[in-house]
């Protein structure tokens, strides 16, 4: 016959008999949860090896296993010719109904018991799915990486001897070597003038804006960013407390008289743009609206801060400088991806900035990221030094740059007119523009039953616009044939 306290073990006990756990040890951490949840009060008797064997459905060796454990623990304790009772324990919960509510105590809770602080502006907006055809808004094709030479430069850095006695401390300057070699780097491709002292290493652009965010901005400042802009970096600022502002967009970038007619000075602490290549649009911020902005920041006092994304994909002969290459007041914090072309975990993030402002940065990292890593750094460095990331990338643009036209020409020629673009200079994704009302949420569902996916956050859709964000860099030319016929029949289904 059952009594209350058997009846008590088997609501509480859940036995996984396909883990590599050995039983008795489930057994005697859910019996330890117990004591400490008050479920097993303190001078309880225990059930005897033998009952409890026969309720939990294992051998009576495995109950004395498991109160041999308890007792080692100092849980229980027996008692010679009375049984086995539970001890009192410093900080012991008692419960005035210790039967009211019975859980099983092999699962975590699945929600805390305290409150705290939700974000619903850092939800993440990314979906994904099954679907072999996928658009995003413009990634890179890592079947392009070469992984035997990125492996290769990896392991050679791993087996120095230099290198190895770094991973023993702390340096939240990183990799001095990677510093030197990084500011080379930019000095030439992007005409800077700037030295190892003038940057910061990070994990990821959202981790120096994050760490920008800190230092710069307080509730209840004003950050302009344009029209569209890009939702992470939005997102970082609204959680600081600051108000996000847009600017109007045009062909030619932000329009930067829209500053001055609508703001006085004083009043804006920040202006994020992404200049060579405008997220999501794609245009490139003239250079008369380059020169308007620096000298406006000046003027105003507000910090610019310039997101070089995409710098490195351009077609065209000439690149257009960024701003920071034309900032001799300092206002301006230049922040990048370095290693887009390679596989993701060789990317690494970095901020260009006066000597006093990385300094600063730095202790914030060293909070957040106080290891770094080292063997990658170095690894990075040395293929910059050697030239191999220069030769990648080269390589990797006449890919890019040819995928770029077929996506233009298919949108061209089969598309009858129903979709508008301008051929972007740079970038691996195109701004596309359909007829205001054409609901682009039909036509990715339409798109989602030929197998091919369109995720919500590359489709930009109100009263005034209906536009979507095509990445072309990840799609090789067969999938580009085959998104683009699966996108067409779509929308001759939804027009």
């Amino acid at each position: 016959m059952s009594s209350p306290v058997l009846d008590l073990f088997s609501s509480f006990v859940f036995i996984d008999r396909t883990s590599a756990q050995p039983i008795y040890l489930q057994v005697s951490q859910q019996m330890i949860n117990a004591i400490q949840r008050g479920y097993l009060l303190v001078g309880m008797k225990l059930p005897g090896t033998r009952a409890l064997s026969e309720v939990l459905q294992v051998h009576r060796k495995t109950i004395i296993a498991i109160y041999d454990e308890l007792e080692a623990q100092g849980w229980v304790e027996v008692r010679p010719n009375k049984g086995t009772f539970v001890v009192n324990q410093s900080h012991q919960v008692k419960m005035d109904k210790p039967y009211e509510k019975l859980v099983s105590l092999a699962k975590y809770p699945t929600s805390t018991g305290f409150t705290f602080r939700q974000s619903t502006i850092l939800n993440n907006p990314f979906e994904f799915s099954k679907n072999q055809l996928v658009f995003n808004d413009g990634q890179p094709d890592i079947r392009l990486t070469q992984m035997q030479n990125l492996s290769r430069w990896y392991s050679a850095s791993m087996k120095r001897k230099h290198n190895l006695k770094r991973l023993t401390g702390h340096n939240m300057e990183g990799s001095e070597y990677f510093r030197e070699q990084l500011s080379n780097y930019l000095n030439f491709s992007r005409g800077l003038h700037i030295s190892k002292n003038n940057l910061l290493i990070t994990r990821s652009v959202e981790m120096s804006l994050y760490i920008i965010s800190q230092i710069l901005l307080s509730k209840g400042d004003q950050v302009l960013v344009g029209d569209l802009s890009m939702f992470s970096a939005n997102m970082v600022f609204q959680q600081t407390g600051a108000k996000v502002r847009t600017i109007p967009l045009d062909e030619n970038g932000i329009d930067v008289d829209y500053i001055r007619t609508h703001f006085q000075p004083g009043q804006i602490r920040m202006v994020y743009v992404t200049p060579h290549h405008h997220y999501p649009t794609t245009v490139t911020l003239s250079a008369q609206r380059r020169i308007s902005l620096l000298q406006l920041a000046r003027e105003y006092g507000f910090v610019i801060v310039e997101d070089d994304y995409d710098y490195d994909f351009q077609y065209e002969q000439t690149a257009v400088m960024p701003l920071a290459s034309g900032d001799i007041d300092g206002m301006v914090v230049y922040v990048g991806a370095f290693g887009k072309t390679l596989a993701p975990a060789f990317q690494t993030g970095f901020v260009v900035a006066p000597d006093n402002f990385i300094a600063e940065m730095r202790k914030y990292l060293a909070i957040i990221d106080r290891q770094g890593d080292v063997i990658m750094e170095q690894a990075l460095g040395e293929m910059i030094e050697e030239g191999e990331v220069h030769r990648h990338l080269k390589k990797s643009l006449k890919v890019y740059r040819e995928r770029r036209d077929l996506f233009c020409e298919i949108l061209e020629t089969r598309f009858d007119g129903l979709v508008k673009f301008q051929k972007p200079a740079g970038g691996l994704a195109l701004w596309t523009a359909w007829t205001p009302g054409f609901s682009l949420f039909q036509l990715a569902n339409k798109c989602r039953q030929g197998d091919l996916f369109i995720p919500k956050n590359i489709l930009y859709q109100n009263n005034i616009r209906s536009a979507m964000r095509l990445g072309f860099g990840h799609l090789n030319e067969t999938e580009i044939e085959q998104s683009l016929e699966v996108l067409r029949r779509a929308v001759m289904k939804t027009i």
